[in-house]
């Protein structure tokens, strides 16, 4: 993995760590729908921060099975280390999670 590599890693172990730490206990508890919410906006920012540096250069990275662009590279990187870290936050915070199913009569 190369140096641009480890930095798009990087970036998501800090943005996953300090919203499963701070941000979410504060802002979202133990609401799957809060915390979807949130979420939205923690992956948002990886992809921001990257595309602003990488959007439209071609440039590709290594994920291992192949080489993608910045966009696939952040995103499943950011999901891979999101993963883990959120079972142990539902598991500690027993959140569940809630499917509503229209009813019909």
């Amino acid at each position: 993995m190369g140096s641009i590599e480890f930095f798009i890693v990087a970036l998501n172990l800090i943005i996953v760590f300090v919203a499963y730490l701070s941000v979410y206990p504060k802002l979202a508890g133990n609401s799957f729908n809060r915390i979807s919410f949130y979420d939205i906006f923690a992956s948002g920012l990886a992809l921001i921060i990257v595309g602003s540096t990488y959007w439209d250069t071609g440039q590709e990275f290594n994920l291992i099975v192949g080489q993608v662009n910045w966009f696939w590279f952040t995103l499943i990187t950011y999901g891979l280390i999101e993963i883990p870290v959120m079972v142990w936050y539902f598991k500690k915070n027993k959140v569940k999670i809630k499917i509503k199913t229209e009813q019909k009569h």
